[in-house]
């Protein structure tokens, strides 16, 4: 390499020679040109050790730390995870105690706290894995069985859990807990529907059947994916997307449960209001509520505790957990005002019951449109909500036929395929919505330009067909099984003395 070098400088220098006369001066700078030459090439020659010796170690370097869970986020996870403890014990059960008669306090509380504390066993026994894990379109593995694997023995830490941003994670532990919540409320909205003629046994066993073929199922195809980080390139979209679960691959938005909690709790409330049957007197005698002082304080921990729930399921405190915020607070009052409007178009009067459902319809409606559509979306969802909910309880209650005794399907169910299909309207960025993500690869949104309407909402749909028809087959075969080894109603006269005692031996209150 020297010699090379060298003749080329020397080459260069003679190249230079303008004559015989300057023959002396030329060789001389030849020389020194040819002696800086060999001097450059040694100064290479030593230095590519040193190139090669700091490439090698930038190839034995560590590859870019895993990232690290956001303390905030986190602690925002574990506070969304107990408001939605606080919205189901005591919320929804003083919300539904309050509504049945005075002889049926107790059961209805028990069925709710029970019927929790069960799910959220089963869940981490193995509804999380089913749910939460890969598998194929419609269900999970068992990867996380018994939550085998929440802590890396090989890393010396707890695995990570991922969000819906690039590099942002939680851990997995907080996630598998918040969505434990999730389960075990969805589970006790049922309760409603078949409330004060059940036996106890009968509803834990339906539980346990109805939560393993129909809720882990319909969370796994609403919300499983395999994360944003995941598609680290458009080459590998295709196949990340084709993990995930049905009704995700679809594109369907559900921020917080529309499908998975209330359309598919409802649905299977109507079918055990209808095989369960109608209330010893229904139709003849007088359901009133026995303390609607009660349900009032029910539906306030419900507001308060749905905070949680919807925007919690932005799983990062950011800006998407505020605007699920705002749209829970806004929507909520907006379905309060609707219904009473309503109450007093219809009779003349406003109620406090009427208020209180309002509340919970609006937080019904809101729950999958939460992060998904701007402020003014979230007013007219929560005000049409109120009124639509109002029929729901009234005119399609009659229309059905079913004794669904504290309406769960008028207002989860209405409410739920409300929110669901007016997701997809209000979505759009033409009504200030946020628009959806059309390429995790580059986290690009859908324009303006691009979006349609029309499409979504169909997409939409498709969400709420699957999931209504899912959880009626599954409901209608588990209230089967049941039926025929335990028995679905207490005897008449059990029922005309009241649940409380019968069924527990105590009661709610004593004269």
């Amino acid at each position: 390499m020297r010699k090379l070098i060298a003749s080329l400088a020397l080459g260069l220098a003679a190249f230079g020679l303008f004559g015989t006369a300057q023959a002396q001066d030329a060789a001389a700078s030849a020389a020194a040109v040819a002696s800086a030459a060999v001097e450059a090439a040694s100064a290479v020659a030593t230095a590519a050790p040193a190139q090669e010796a700091a490439s090698a170690a930038a190839e034995a370097a560590p590859a870019a730390a895993a990232p690290t869970p956001n303390k905030g986020d986190t602690t925002w996870m574990m506070v969304s995870t107990l408001l939605v403890i606080l919205m189901t014990l005591p919320g929804l059960a003083l919300f539904y105690g309050g509504l049945v008669r005075s002889k049926n306090m107790l059961s209805v509380l028990m069925q709710v706290m029970v019927t929790f504390s069960l799910i959220v066993v089963l869940w981490f026994v193995y509804g999380y894995s089913l749910a939460f894990t890969e598998g194929n379109a419609f269900i999970g593995g068992l990867d996380r069985v018994m939550m085998k694997g929440v802590w890396d023995n090989a890393a010396g830490t707890f695995a990570n859990a991922a969000t819906f941003s690039k590099g942002v994670v939680i851990p997995e532990i907080v996630f598998a807990a918040f969505q434990a919540t999730f389960a075990g409320i969805t589970c006790c909205l049922i309760v409603g529907a078949f409330a004060e003629r059940i036996k106890f046994s009968a509803v834990l066993a339906f539980m346990v059947l109805w939560f393993t073929f129909s809720y882990t199922p319909i969370a796994h195809m609403v919300w499983f994916w395999m994360g944003p980080d995941a598609y680290s390139s458009a080459d590998v979209a295709a196949e990340m997307t084709s993990k995930a679960g049905l009704i995700w691959q679809h594109g369907a938005l559900d921020f917080a449960g529309g499908t998975v909690v209330h359309i598919n709790a409802a649905v299977a409330g109507l079918v055990g209001a209808y095989m369960v049957g109608k209330r010893v007197g229904y139709g003849k005698e007088a359901f009133t509520p026995h303390s609607l002082t009660l349900t009032m304080v029910g539906a306030s921990l419900l507001w308060v505790g749905w905070f949680g729930f919807n925007a919690g399921s932005a799983l990062e405190a950011n800006g998407f957990a505020a605007l699920a915020f705002i749209n829970t607070f806004a929507a909520t009052a907006a379905a309060v005002l609707g219904w009473i409007l309503g109450e007093a178009l219809l009779k003349g009067k406003a109620s406090m019951l009427g208020a209180a459902s309002g509340a919970v319809a609006g937080l019904v409606a809101i729950t999958p449109a939460a992060g998904n559509v701007g402020i003014g979306g979230a007013l007219i969802i929560g005000l049409l909500a109120g009124l639509i909910c109002l029929w729901g309880v009234t005119g399609l209650k009659k229309l059905l036929g079913a004794d669904d005794s504290l309406d769960v399907f008028g207002v989860h169910g209405v409410g739920g395929i409300l929110g669901a299909l007016l997701t997809g309207v209000f979505n759009s960025p033409n009504l200030g919505g946020p628009s959806l993500v059309a390429d995790w690869t580059t986290v690009a949104m859908v324009s303006a330009a691009d979006y349609s309407i029309a499409s979504q909402v169909w997409i939409q749909l498709k969400g709420v067909l699957i999931t209504i028809v899912w959880s009626a087959v599954v409901a209608a075969i588990s209230f089967k099984i049941v039926d025929l080894v335990i028995g679905l109603r207490v005897p008449e006269e059990e029922e005309r003395e009241g649940l409380d005692i019968t069924s527990h031996g105590e009661t709610a209150y004593h004269k």
